[in-house]
């Protein structure tokens, strides 16, 4: 597969029986084939896109010694600020050419929670920030769980299959920003080449050239979406519950050419995670003699934390 493909979420919210089936096989075979689709109708509206680049703009724009005071030491980066250069990718001892901001869940209905999540930070100095922030989690929360019913069903599970799991799940928004590169990297690229940690990613600002996937043919392609698509791929946790049936994919955002590098580029990708409880077994029925068990049973709360250590976000 040479290119992202697409699909409408409206298919699927359809009273068409046979319109919401094509769009199950359809977004099914794209995860299986390459790991990423181009989404549509999704429930984020253009404005309040525009208020959270606006936040965020402002924010990465604050003085290096303010944005500190929200970084939490020993927090593994989950929520808050996480400095320039602190993360690499799996594998990696050089940082990524970014800094970034975390939105957390708000917890409602499972009050027991809190105790297993870092609260959210509030920017005292941006009045909008975290409500803006929220109303787009809660958007693109909603977008995720209608998703996930949709490949349940692929999956022959029952559609709600992940609800129990991913209300008041471990979710959060990134806010990235990759600042203009003064000097050439040397082994640095503004994300290197790597496999999200959770269900689903949901990522807005991929209108720009950066992402790159790594298709089944083992060769890199560009991802770009319209202006009213999100971009969405599939997780390792997603990946290990199929026993690889709907494999993660390999992405990346590369360094801009030389003329380019003055510039400023922002995504925010919205990291679809169940609640630390959920099993990550892989199905029985994604098990045969021609597919093995690929993955030992684990935790998603266990995996989670597994995954910090190796991005040297958490000390082992």
């Amino acid at each position: 597969m040479k290119q992202i493909p697409p699909a409408d979420l409206n298919d699927f919210l359809s009273e068409d029986l046979s319109r919401k089936q094509a769009f199950i096989q359809h977004i099914g075979k794209a995860f299986e084939e390459i790991g990423f689709l181009a989404l549509k109708g999704h429930f984020l509206d253009p404005n309040l896109q525009e208020q959270l680049y606006t936040e965020i703009r402002t924010f990465f724009e604050l003085p290096t010694s303010i944005k500190k005071r929200y970084e939490i030491d020993g927090g593994g980066g989950q929520r808050g600020y996480t400095g320039f250069g602190k993360e690499h990718a799996a594998g990696r001892s050089v940082g990524d050419l970014k800094e970034f901001w975390h939105f957390g869940q708000d917890i409602i209905s499972k009050p027991h929670l809190k105790k297993h999540y870092p609260k959210n930070l509030i920017v005292k100095e941006l009045s909008d920030f975290n409500r803006i922030g929220n109303l787009v989690f809660q958007k693109l929360e909603h977008t995720a769980e209608v998703l996930l019913r949709a490949l349940a069903l692929y999956l022959k599970l029952g559609e709600h299959y992940f609800t129990p799991f991913i209300q008041d799940g471990n979710s959060i928004l990134r806010a990235i920003h990759y600042p203009p590169i003064t000097e050439a990297p040397k082994e640095a690229e503004r994300a290197a080449a790597h496999g999200d940690i959770n269900l689903i990613t949901l990522l807005m600002g991929a209108q720009g050239a950066g992402l790159q996937v790594l298709n089944r043919e083992n060769q890199w392609i560009d991802a770009v979406a319209q202006g009213d698509e999100l971009m969405v791929n599939i997780g390792d946790m997603l990946s290990r519950l199929t026993n690889n049936r709907l494999p993660s994919t390999i992405h990346r955002v590369v360094n801009p050419p030389k003329e380019a590098w003055g510039v400023s580029r922002y995504s925010l990708p919205f990291f679809m995670h169940p609640i630390p409880q959920m099993p990550l077994n892989c199905l029985d029925q994604t098990i045969d003699e021609q597919h093995p068990k690929q993955f030992d049973d684990i935790l998603a709360g266990d995996f989670l934390n597994q995954r910090l250590v190796a991005l040297g976000l958490l000390e082992k």
